[in-house]
């Protein structure tokens, strides 16, 4: 079973084995975090070494304050926004109340049969907060304390957030379901 505390106690005296265990228990979160918020996969990887960078560099600052994959899942939130704002993407970075959505059609889509790939298609388009807050609370099964963690928002904003974000999934999908 994998220990949390043994392994970051290991890895603070420089137990490179213990790190790689650390980074494999939690490289599928990041790398979910991740793709969630960047729009370009081709830096995903660079991204996720960062955030695992920042890990390593700053373990020792972790205090148990919360889980261990809160505070991963923070660093790769922070990371992919840094990464966001430094690159501009197209104003994704503010919350607007008007949200823009993929240029592909549901039509489109439908003769595809997926409706899956157009609910996550929905998701990538709105903007970074929404879809931080959605993607964390639905796809990985994160609690509104957990999402304040790594957000940094208040709770109430989480609650917001994710009313909103569901409010224009619902919205989107019943046009897309008639």
């Amino acid at each position: 079973m994998f220990n949390e505390r043994n392994m970051v106690s290991l890895a603070l005296k420089g137990d490179l084995r213990a790190f790689e265990l650390l980074v494999k228990e939690y490289e599928q979160l990041v790398f979910y975090i991740v793709n969630r918020l960047v729009d370009n996969k081709t830096d995903t990887e660079d991204i996720a070494q960062e955030v695992f960078i920042k890990v390593y560099n700053n373990l020792e600052k972790f205090s148990f304050q919360s889980k261990l994959s809160t505070w991963v899942a923070r660093i790769a939130y922070h990371t992919a926004l840094n990464y966001i704002r430094d690159h501009k993407k197209q104003g994704r970075s503010e919350i607007t109340e008007e949200v823009y959505f993929t240029t592909e059609t549901p039509e489109r889509l439908s003769e595809q049969k997926d409706i899956l790939g157009y609910v996550h298609k929905l998701i990538e388009g709105m903007p970074v907060a929404y879809r931080s807050v959605v993607t964390l609370y639905h796809f990985n099964e994160m609690s509104y304390e957990e999402i304040r963690q790594i957000t940094g928002m208040p709770e109430g904003t989480v609650k917001n957030y994710l009313f909103r974000a569901r409010k224009i999934l619902k919205e989107k999908l019943k046009s897309y379901l008639k």
